[in-house]
């Protein structure tokens, strides 16, 4: 089985995890990405709307496999200024507010100064408001409370923050000495760490893929066109997301995981078979799930009318939009099981 350098893949999972980049805020890790690809030897391109696509040459040139994976992630924005000055907030995409409740944030302000705060409910203090337990944490109630001395609107304004301005969480990125990995935004940008962890290792090992691969690393996959639209020499389209855990599911942090069916419907059949296949015989740790809950960014190609067959992996992420967590062991496995398939 193949060698993989665990050091890289965590290097470039936590450089690119500290890079904020909610969803339509994606400018400053693309760069960042495409630097990486630039050093090990690729050529990368990008589309109208800012997803990175990268090229592996293959033995076969002929047929193109497509690996997608996702770098933006949840977020928020400035809705508007309350009149004490703290910030009113909209969300983007899917967060659970409850988890946000006493994070501490960024405002990216488009005269490119950044200022930090908390996110907390509008009753924060159980000495002050008979609510601060049982008041529901939505976006309704839910403020940012800025760093700086602000008493009023006009002391924000000065500021030159304004509406529409990205917010951005801290992801607390750790790595356990048992080998776990805490962060926020793992999904997707663990995925995204595999990815990039393929372009080192057919450099390192001085190996081609059977086909042509692209890699598209997409900025929208969170609001749901990330890869609405794909190249079209793209023949079959992989997705790399992560995998899910709980109620009758069968991934833990630990496997790859291979969805057979999500929100959007089943995956391709070939395609999944041949993954479980190589799992099996390359003695890969994996499990087949079904995620009625998710979408992916081949959900969104699919739906888009691109002519191609799709799959899903991702290795099992627990806590998905809150405050995730990962294991090495299935960030690596994730590695081996689309290397296989890409030599296969």
């Amino acid at each position: 089985m193949i060698k993989l350098n665990r050091d890289y893949t965590l290097r470039v999972l936590e450089e690119i995890i500290n890079i904020p980049s909610p969803t339509g805020y994606c400018m400053n890790v693309v760069l960042h990405i495409e630097k990486i690809s630039e050093e090990l030897g690729y050529k990368s391109e990008r589309n109208k709307k800012g997803n990175i696509i990268i090229e592996i040459a293959g033995e076969d040139n002929s047929y193109c496999v497509g690996i997608a994976v996702h770098v933006d992630t949840l977020g928020a924005m400035v809705r508007s200024v309350n009149k004490d000055g703290t910030i009113k907030i909209t969300s983007l995409g899917g967060n659970m507010y409850a988890t946000l409740d006493g994070e501490y944030c960024k405002i990216h302000t488009r005269k490119g100064k950044i200022y930090t705060g908390t996110v907390l409910s509008t009753s924060p203090a159980a000495h002050v408001y008979k609510d601060a337990e049982t008041k529901e944490r939505n976006e309704e109630n839910m403020m940012v409370r800025l760093d700086e001395v602000v008493k009023n609107k006009e002391d924000v304004k000065a500021l030159n923050i304004e509406r529409g301005d990205f917010i951005s969480i801290e992801p607390k990125f750790t790595i356990t000495p048992s080998g776990y990995i805490k962060s926020r935004y793992l999904d997707n940008k663990a995925g995204t760490a595999c990815a990039l962890s393929l372009l080192e290792l057919f450099k390192r090992l001085k190996t081609k893929p059977k086909n042509k691969v692209k890699i598209i690393v997409s900025t929208y996959e969170e609001v749901g066109h990330g890869c609405a639209n794909i190249p079209e020499d793209i023949d079959e389209l992989i997705g790399i997301d992560m995998g899910c855990i709980g109620l009758d599911l069968a991934c833990t942090e630990q496997d790859v995981s291979i969805c057979a069916k999500d929100s959007s419907g089943p995956y391709d059949y070939g395609i999944r078979s041949k993954l479980i296949q190589l799992a099996i015989d390359n003695k890969i740790s994996y499990a087949v799930d079904i995620y009625p809950m998710y979408g992916s960014d081949v959900s969104a190609a699919l739906r888009g009318g691109n002519n191609i067959k799709g799959g899903l992996i991702g290795p099992g992420v627990h806590a998905s939009h809150g405050m995730e967590r990962t294991h090495i062991d299935g960030i690596e496995n994730t590695i081996k099981l689309i290397y296989s398939y890409l030599m296969d």
